[in-house]
């Protein structure tokens, strides 16, 4: 995926980025409507690719989850309808796409809203879930050589960028 995927807090759905004013983002919803509106610093606004999810070791990045998913429906929609599924359907599900996945830490509330989100990028063919990974790995590699001592653009990137819900948490630098 090219463009940055955005979750709001309180606002359903995912985002597109698609430009940064001096107090704002302008975003564009990913569903049928595709309303632009913009974002304001008091949003809470966190890009999909901070996101990891609890194991029972390492978190992995949600970007690793959605391409196992992917791998799991072969690119379609998920077999399982988040809205009609009982908890113990959704927990096996899960237990397919992540099988080291927390059962105490993710909530079925927490598979519910990834599987949502799977469906909307997959209508909206953005699915090239582990090629944006590995280049935002490569940019980080080159700007940490470039100036390892200035920690200013991390602290940024924090204030932008709250914490996630429960069951999923910005991905460790």
């Amino acid at each position: 995926m090219k463009t940055t995927v955005l979750a709001i807090a309180g606002k359903p759905g995912l985002y597109k980025l698609l430009s940064r004013g001096k107090n704002n983002l302008i975003v564009e919803a990913l569903d049928a409507t595709h309303k632009r509106q913009p974002t304001f610093n008091s949003d809470r606004i966190i890009a999909l690719s901070e996101i990891a999810m609890y194991t029972n070791g390492d978190d992995i990045a949600l970007y690793k989850v959605l391409d196992s998913m992917k791998k799991l429906e072969d690119g379609k929609h998920a077999s399982v309808n988040p809205k009609t599924a009982t908890g113990d359907e959704l927990r096996e599900y899960f237990g397919k796409i992540l099988p080291d996945f927390d059962r105490d830490r993710v909530h079925v509330s927490d598979i519910k809203k990834l599987i949502q989100w799977y469906n909307i990028l997959v209508d909206n063919d953005m699915t090239d879930f582990v090629d944006e990974e590995n280049a935002e790995e490569e940019t980080a590699d080159t700007t940490e050589e470039a100036d390892p001592g200035d920690s200013k653009p991390e602290a940024k990137a924090e204030e932008d960028a709250p914490k996630a819900k429960a069951g999923s948490k910005p991905a460790r630098k």
